[in-house]
């Protein structure tokens, strides 16, 4: 069997630098033998199990919104890379938490453009999965927001809207708001291309807003190329992971056999059976899957 890697995998920008910036906290804690403040990580710092059980260890703890202890005094909070609401952020300063921001900057662009179109009076569509951590904190920056998965969820959404409107003054046609669409940063651009054609149907005249992270696009891309040379395709990375999910959606879009590895240790009995009848195989991961992980798995399937 041969292996062969996708020119561009692993860690992001974004993941790289949240990941340090909480080790770099945790270990200057521990170093300071007079430092007894608590460190935390506002919901899971990054979707990938080693990275968190790793900080665990270090006695980096993950807070969670719904339960947040009262006092937070002296206790070190770090953003996850996902961003948070503004509420959710004020609420933490009140309880006396010191925070580090580890917001992805493309995440934060996000935010931040949500909040000036959402200012300048604009009808927002936000597209993608309305339970994640960066969709449910760029939603706080811009309240009101329509979230939309997919083509039919928004055309749908655009419909609705554009019936709730008003006749015009000469009884044609319904008085049309300013709308933007905006998207996750890990969603794909045809995902994003397809809500963008549902909406434009109702609102052609919307403003798209390309949020789509190069770094997403890059990986999705090269993914694309190598499963023109292989016969299967592993994507290494966490499952919680949507980046690295949309990965694995692409490969088996691609027609490729494709499997999704948390570690090592999955590569074993039966699936490694699996992968050994390909002759070759391609090796992918997400965003937020370390580089230890990815060699482990390589090592793993050779």
């Amino acid at each position: 069997m041969k292996l062969i890697k996708a020119e561009v995998l692993g860690y992001c920008m974004g993941v790289r630098r949240a990941v340090e910036m909480a080790y770099r906290e945790a270990d200057r804690v521990a170093a300071g033998p007079g430092d007894s403040r608590r460190v935390y990580t506002m919901g899971p710092l990054i979707h990938n199990p080693q990275v968190l059980e790793d900080l665990r260890r270090r006695g980096v703890a993950v807070l969670d919104e719904d339960a947040l202890p009262g006092d937070l005094q002296d206790a070190v909070v770090i953003i996850r890379a996902h961003g948070i609401t503004p509420t959710l952020e004020a609420e933490l300063v009140m309880r006396g938490a010191c925070l580090i921001d580890a917001t992805c900057p493309k995440v934060k662009a996000s935010q931040m453009k949500a909040r000036a179109l959402s200012e300048a009076g604009y009808r927002i569509f936000l597209a993608g999965e309305r339970r994640h951590g960066e969709v449910i904190g760029i939603q706080g920056f811009a309240p009101g927001c329509i979230i939309v998965a997919n083509r039919e969820e928004a055309e749908a959404a655009a419909e609705k809207l554009f019936r709730g409107f008003g006749r015009s003054r000469d009884g044609d046609a319904p008085d049309s708001p300013k709308t933007a669409l905006i998207a996750q940063t890990t969603l794909s651009p045809e995902e994003y291309q397809a809500i963008g054609e549902g909406i434009a149907k109702f609102f052609p005249q919307g403003e798209i807003v390309n949020t789509i992270c190069k770094a997403t696009r890059d990986r999705q891309d090269a993914l694309k190329r190598l499963c023109a040379e292989v016969d299967a395709v592993i994507i290494a990375g966490g499952r919680e992971s949507a980046n690295t999910r949309r990965l694995l959606a692409i490969a088996q879009a691609q027609g490729r056999p494709a499997w999704l590895v948390e570690s090592a240790a999955d590569i074993s009995g039966g699936l490694a059976g699996e992968i050994a009848a390909y002759p070759r195989v391609g090796l992918s991961a997400g965003a937020s899957t370390p580089d230890g992980v990815i060699e482990a798995i390589e090592g793993a399937l050779l």
